[in-house]
């Protein structure tokens, strides 16, 4: 189908893969590269069903538990973080570990672990189940609990109301969790705040972007897997900030012609833990719907970059291989796509 020149999409900027995903997704590549193959990979390195499935063709075998890793092999943890008793248990293995959690994740853990040594109540706003919740609550299962939503508010119950403090899982909805935030102070006005914001900086730069784009939009489709929790609140935003509807793909074989059909408009984003790649299939695709012309709306540009794990940039070094890629730019269009820009000036 010829492109309507009346119909665009509004790809959202920052958008994608963020520093955390970069890194765990480059720690799984360098390490089939530098060891070979097989790489023990505990849970999803990230959510991703595209990823998980590359880097299992690549040699990664993804396990759920550490028993499953073969005494005295390399597993690399995933980027939602583990807990102590996850690492207790590779030890007891003896098996060859590359951390990969996101520092960001490390900073909550450390949070909770300071928190705990000085005896306060520690609340979690997460979702229950999540990697990234398990692994936390694993620093101090007798000082943590976690509260899903603003609804869970009122069950809460505390030891002592003037030593109470919050953490957060990093991916959620920001608004959810300052919604959270407010009704517990409400409960416990001497609530404490964590020393910085604990949502990632990519979660709240995505949701950001997806604000902006919403309004203008009679559809909304978000790339990312129904696992991933941040990729999952992007479609939740947009219907909270004015999409005529809102989707989630995993690939651009997804896009069902009639969410579109009628569309002027179509805003396009991914979550934290897709490839551009993706993203520029779904661009293609919708090409092939009649809608060709690309308008990126950008609110934040991200230049944050994070080291490989210690560990295998020890042994890169020692093989005389440099680390550390450059960042690599990820350019938003398709072949063949007119790319506009719009919104604000970059912000660093």
């Amino acid at each position: 189908m010829q492109a309507d020149e009346g119909r665009r999409i509004l790809l959202a900027a920052p958008r994608g893969y963020c520093a955390g995903v970069d890194r765990a997704v480059d720690a799984v590549e360098k390490a089939l590269e530098h060891y070979g193959a097989p790489v023990y990979v505990r849970k999803e390195i990230v959510h991703n069903k595209y990823v998980v499935e590359t880097l299992s063709k690549r040699g990664a075998i993804f396990v759920s538990e550490t028993d499953e890793v073969p005494v005295g092999a390399r597993v690399v943890f995933s980027a939602h973080g583990v807990s102590p008793q996850v690492h207790a248990e590779a030890a007891a293995r003896q098996l060859d570990t590359i951390d990969a959690t996101c520092p960001l994740v490390t900073k909550v853990h450390k949070e909770a672990v300071r928190f705990a040594k000085d005896d306060y109540d520690i609340l979690l706003i997460g979702h229950e189940g999540h990697e990234e919740v398990e692994g936390t609550q694993g620093e101090a299962p007798d000082h943590i609990q976690v509260v899903n939503s603003p609804d869970e508010v009122d069950s809460v119950e505390v030891r002592d109301p003037d030593k109470v403090v919050w953490v957060s899982q990093t991916t959620l909805s920001v608004d959810e969790t300052m919604e959270t935030v407010q009704r517990l102070r409400q409960r416990f006005p001497n609530l404490m705040d964590p020393p910085s914001d604990d949502i990632c900086y990519a979660t709240q730069n995505r949701q950001g972007a997806v604000k902006k784009l919403a309004p203008l939009s009679d559809v909304v489709i978000v790339v990312g897997s129904a696992n991933s929790s941040n990729s999952v609140r992007l479609v939740e935003v947009a219907l909270e900030s004015g999409a005529g509807a809102a989707y989630r793909v995993d690939k651009a074989d997804e896009v069902d012609p009639a969410w579109v059909k009628d569309a002027k408009t179509v805003g396009l984003t991914s979550g934290a833990s897709v490839p551009e790649i993706l993203v520029r299939d779904v661009i293609a695709r919708l090409g092939e719907l009649g809608i060709g012309i690309v308008e990126e709306v950008r609110t934040a540009t991200e230049d944050i970059m994070f080291s490989l794990p210690k560990n295998l940039r020890a042994d890169l070094k020692a093989a005389g291989v440099q680390p550390d890629r450059p960042h690599r730019p990820r350019k938003p269009r398709s072949a063949g796509a007119k790319v506009r820009r719009t919104g604000q000036r970059p912000q660093r």
